[in-house]
């Protein structure tokens, strides 16, 4: 190569430099990377083209990186959707009541509810009421529950046979298929007063006792 072929060749490359630098910010990466491959080969030398395998393998890896931008794309569009559906869906349950995570029990002088979570069916479980100080005042039988979101009625009686006074309880559960314990998620009753929606995602406002609760942990709305 001569050396005024040689200055051309150094002064195409430099133009062609300087213009994807300015141009930078207002391309995306493939542009960018396609203008390099065919400046490159405009520019190489006769006697030592660029081997085909490597041009190959050079478009094979900006195909793949427009492939994982698209779908990265397609996958942010759907969370959001997943999102925007899920604060909707909250905003409806406002005023309803749901079964949550906890062992709370809150007993206003005619009766209270709770639930309870189970993975399979059982022969028997138990429930106690336990008042502040974490004192059982009733205990109470159930017979065979079934898998799944069950109902725990206590009419506020204690085990003396007197009336609990109104206020908020906490109870425990335990269960049995034949000899064998089986594990029981207690579930506290509780109405959605508003809703929030944030970073970490939806959050339910179930008054001050439940407090926060995640729109993922409902198990069950009434």
């Amino acid at each position: 190569m001569t050396s005024v072929q040689a200055a051309d060749s150094q002064s195409i490359s430099a133009g062609t430099t300087a213009g994807i630098t300015t141009k930078k910010d207002a391309e995306n990466p493939q542009d960018r990377f396609l203008k390099l491959l065919i400046t490159q080969m405009k520019n190489q030398d006769p006697l030592k083209p660029l081997d085909n395998a490597e041009v190959t393998s050079q478009l094979a890896q900006i195909s793949t990186v427009t492939g994982i931008d698209k779908l990265n794309t397609t996958l942010q569009q759907l969370v959001s959707s997943a999102d925007d559906g899920r604060s909707i869906e909250a905003l409806e349950m406002i005023g309803h009541s749901a079964y949550v995570p906890g062992n709370s029990i809150n007993f206003e002088g005619e009766g209270a509810i709770a639930g309870i979570e189970l993975a399979q069916s059982v022969d028997k479980a138990t429930v106690t009421i336990l008042d502040s100080s974490g004192i059982a005042i009733r205990k109470m039988e159930l017979g065979v529950q079934p898998a799944g979101v069950s109902t725990i009625a206590w009419d506020g009686m204690t085990d003396s046979g007197t009336k609990a006074a109104p206020g908020d309880y906490t109870f425990e559960v335990t269960a049995k298929q034949g000899d064998k314990d089986v594990k029981v998620n207690t579930l506290s009753f509780g109405t959605v007063n508003s809703v929030s929606h944030g970073e970490q995602g939806t959050f339910l406002d179930m008054g001050n006792v439940l407090g926060l609760v995640s729109l993922s942990d409902v198990k069950q709305v009434f």
